[in-house]
This record gives C-alpha cells, sequence and structure tokens, in this order.
C-alpha cells in the first residue's frame, strides 16, 4: 500500500510544462472593437486595410509609417491591442508592412490582422485575420518576428521597428 501511495504522489508531483493556450481557444470576447473594412473583391494592400481598422492616419509606403508616426502617435516594443505593428523595409519587403494587433496570447506571441501578405495567388492582396506572429529576438523587445504561413508554421524573421499607438496620439496626451 505505501509503494502504491508512493507511486500515485511520485505522478502528482512530477511537473510538467504548462501547455501555452492553442491560438484557437481564444474566446471571441478577446477580439478588439476595431474599425470594420468595407467588403470588397479588389486587391488589397496592407496600408489602406490598417489605417481603417486602426484609425491611425499615415499615409505612403508602408516603411514610412514608424518615422511618420514620431511627434503624431506614441510608439513603443509593447504590444497592445488596437496598435499597428510597424516592419522593416527589407528585400523581400520593399514597401515594409504594417498590422494590427488584435489579441496578444503571452510574452511572445500575439494575433494580428493585415492585409496582402502572402507569396500566392491565394493569400496576397487578401485579409488575413488573428494571424498568429511570434517574437524572436533576444531581448524579447519585438524586433524580429516570425508570421505563421498558410501550411501552420512560422516562416522566415522579419525586423520591425515596433508599434504605433492609436487610442494615445501625442495631440491627446499633450491636452
Amino acid at each position: 500500500m505505501a509503494l502504491l501511495a508512493i507511486a500515485v504522489l511520485g505522478g502528482c508531483a512530477a511537473t510538467q510544462k504548462p501547455q501555452a493556450p492553442s491560438v484557437a481557444v481564444l474566446p471571441p470576447q478577446e477580439e478588439p472593437l476595431l474599425n470594420p473594412y468595407p467588403e470588397t473583391d479588389e486587391f488589397l494592400q496592407c496600408v489602406p486595410f490598417a489605417r481603417t481598422v486602426s484609425g491611425v492616419e499615415i499615409y505612403g509606403d508602408a516603411w514610412t509609417w514608424w518615422g511618420q508616426a514620431e511627434g503624431r502617435y506614441a510608439r513603443g516594443k509593447a504590444p497592445k491591442v488596437g496598435a499597428v505593428l510597424a516592419l522593416r523595409k527589407t528585400g523581400r519587403l520593399r514597401l515594409g508592412h504594417v498590422a494590427v494587433v488584435v489579441a496578444q496570447i503571452d510574452e511572445r506571441r500575439l494575433l494580428v490582422s493585415h492585409a496582402n501578405w502572402g507569396g500566392d495567388s491565394r493569400t496576397r492582396g487578401k485579409i488575413h485575420t488573428r494571424q498568429p506572429v511570434m517574437d524572436v529576438s533576444p531581448a524579447n523587445d519585438w524586433s524580429q518576428l516570425r508570421f505563421m504561413n498558410t501550411q501552420g508554421s512560422f516562416g522566415n524573421v522579419y525586423p520591425a521597428h515596433g508599434f504605433i499607438y492609436p487610442a494615445q496620439s501625442v495631440a491627446t496626451l499633450t491636452r
């Protein structure tokens, strides 16, 4: 009997690394109250999508958003629901890219909605909602990111500037 008790208690004492919540189990109420994007059959770009959905009134190529936000909107390295994630210009992203944060899963994972992300006619020019993004930066500062692809794995590493926060524009902060 004592051996049985030790075996049972030993099983209870075993520590397993807790499983991170699956993206699929996030409840719908975690969705932010973002502006709707009108339905269209047209080829969509990331900039008008992010501007409409987030309310961040910046125009021009995605790679210019970070610089244009300076002095107009608060910017930072911490993801917040509703913030615009600004990716840097690279060889693969000649015009940069912007996406809107719709949920934060944990300190290294979030979900974004954005347009015109992907490498083929099934994904380019379309809206992608609740796409998982992982921070892979050594400093955990969201400066290097991987986006989940349609095969369910995380693809290339993309450099990011950070987040542009629409709710706290600089004009609002100084009033």
